[in-house]
């Protein structure tokens, strides 16, 4: 099995100073993110208001996706490096995911950066990341059915925590969501009827220029979120 680990960091703002800054960061972090060793892939994103998706951005939330060789070297960015520092003086909560990849398919910017790494165990808590492309044709019609088919996933007693981010506002959208247990998946993914049309409109209308959907284990978390640990 490959030794390579995904992150995923959240990071909060509360004040005006504090949230025009991380906007900045949207640009001003790709320089000492770009080179950073032992690091095979990342993306630094926004957000959506609310849970899940939506096209409105929550300028308070945004999010930095990383895939590492290992976790000596994620270790060493977290710990000991500059732009993590900045990070932390200027955000209200920041907090960390670890995490081990189960399977993932399709690709994201025309990469696939997930390798697998471990067996899924249906009794760990079970991470999920989706990321699609949104063809321009089908922007207003996809939009429309998105608050249908997230009906069943905020009602979920096993979603720990979901969040729609992306990188283009609106036509570049993936979603984040952390759950106790992979039966809190299976009820979602395969109980809903509104997400079993979400995936039939998916097919019929084909939406996407590009889409991936990966599952991980997440293993160690840093930080807090809303004054809780997330694992």
């Amino acid at each position: 099995m490959s030794q390579q680990i995904t992150t995923i960091s959240f990071f909060k703002y509360t004040t005006f100073k504090s949230k025009l800054w991380g906007f900045k960061m949207m640009q001003f972090a790709h320089k000492d993110l770009v080179n950073v060793e032992g690091q095979s892939f990342y993306r630094l994103m926004g957000s959506g208001k609310g849970l899940g998706f939506n096209p409105l951005p929550d300028w308070s939330i945004y999010c930095l996706l990383q895939v590492w060789d290992s976790e000596n070297e994620a270790n060493h960015f977290f710990s000991s490096t500059d732009l993590v520092k900045r990070y932390q003086e200027n955000t209200s909560e920041l907090v960390t995911l670890f995490m081990r990849n189960i399977s993932a398919g399709g690709t994201w910017v025309n990469k696939t950066p997930f390798e697998k790494g471990i067996e899924l165990n249906p009794l760990q808590p079970v991470a999920i990341i989706t990321r699609a492309t949104i063809k321009f044709s089908w922007l207003l019609r996809f939009w429309k059915y998105v608050p249908t088919s997230q009906e069943p996933l905020l009602e979920n007693k096993g979603l720990i925590y979901t969040k729609g981010i992306g990188e283009v506002p609106i036509v570049q959208m993936a979603t984040f969501s952390l759950w106790k247990d992979f039966e809190s998946v299976k009820a979602f993914a395969y109980k809903s009827k509104q997400h079993q049309e979400a995936i039939k409109r998916t097919r019929k209308y084909n939406w996407y220029k590009e889409e991936l959907f990966a599952r991980f284990h997440p293993y160690k978390s840093l930080g807090t979120w809303n004054g809780e640990q997330l694992l």
